[in-house]
């Protein structure tokens, strides 16, 4: 086998259409264009997926699939998910591990709702006022 011997397999390479050449070619006058219209006109074309102004399928269709995951930098927590907690202290790790905040969130704020029943040490977290004077009130300090 040599490279000036190459040739496509048969069938492989239809001829090209020949366009314009007579009536008796099949394709002459329009050169298989129709009549009028967009696309019997030289330049007509429109985007893929176009349906002539109708709403198109893809936008008709609902959106569904993948969603990144979405960062929460900042959780707002009652003060009585301090009673679910089994730890003397509590910082934002301990937080995470009883999936009360989810795994990215950075910051943490406790709010004075609900009432505190054990005494807890609450380290590197914000408190509302309420919620600073409950903790004391249960006999620890932030």
């Amino acid at each position: 086998m040599y490279l000036n011997t190459l040739k496509p397999a048969p069938g492989s390479k239809p001829s090209a259409k020949r366009v314009g050449r007579g009536i008796g070619s099949g394709l002459g006058k329009t050169c298989g264009r129709g009549h009028k219209g967009q696309h019997a006109r030289a330049g007509g074309f429109h985007k893929l997926g176009f349906e002539g102004g109708q709403t198109p399928l893809q936008r008709r269709l609902p959106k569904f699939g993948f969603t990144p995951l979405k960062s929460s930098p900042r959780q707002v927590l009652r003060i009585d998910a301090l009673n679910t907690i089994k730890a003397d202290i509590v910082d934002l790790q301990v937080l995470k591990e009883c999936r009360l905040v989810p795994a990215l969130t950075k910051e943490v704020k406790f709010i004075a709702t609900g009432k505190l029943e054990k005494s807890v040490t609450v380290k590197g977290l914000k408190l509302s006022k309420g919620a600073e004077a409950l903790i004391k009130a249960a006999g620890r300090q932030y």
